[in-house]
């Protein structure tokens, strides 16, 4: 083979190789603009510790703060929206379970807005799970 083919290839793949890189790096920091984490991992083991099981009242309560985390975080990632429905679409891409997270914050809508919304214990561990995830997907924790 021709040296020179060799060398033209060689240079080729290191090139991609580069720009695949910087394209990883750039798009991986896309959603985690400034976010503390340490204080995500605080406030969200904080929130986590507050779910016990034989307290329905701490089912809500916990599904509420971390929906409310995830909200503040995609907030401080820059991901534009009025709402936190709005934010979700805009950055869906982001997020490798989707319909876990809607999910999640529509079980937060119900709590919210309706009376007598009756949860399970697996359905907030689910729930918190479901944030827990986005979290982790935004740089958070």
């Amino acid at each position: 083979m021709d040296y020179a083919l060799i060398i033209g290839l060689a240079a080729i793949l290191i090139i991609g190789a580069v720009l695949f890189a910087l394209v990883s790096r750039i798009s991986s920091k896309k959603y985690s603009k400034n976010l503390n984490i340490d204080q995500y991992r605080v406030k969200y083991l904080e929130i986590e510790n507050h779910l016990r099981r034989d307290d329905n009242s701490s089912y809500h309560l916990s599904i509420l703060n971390a929906d409310k985390l995830v909200d503040l975080a995609l907030r401080e990632s820059g991901i534009d929206g009025e709402t936190m429905g709005e934010r979700l679409k805009n950055c869906s891409d982001k997020f490798s379970d989707l319909n876990g997270l809607w999910s999640a914050h529509k079980l937060r809508n119900r709590i919210a807005h309706e009376s007598d919304v009756n949860v399970t214990y697996d359905e907030a561990r689910y729930a918190m799970s479901s944030f827990k995830k986005a979290l982790k997907e935004l740089g958070a924790i």
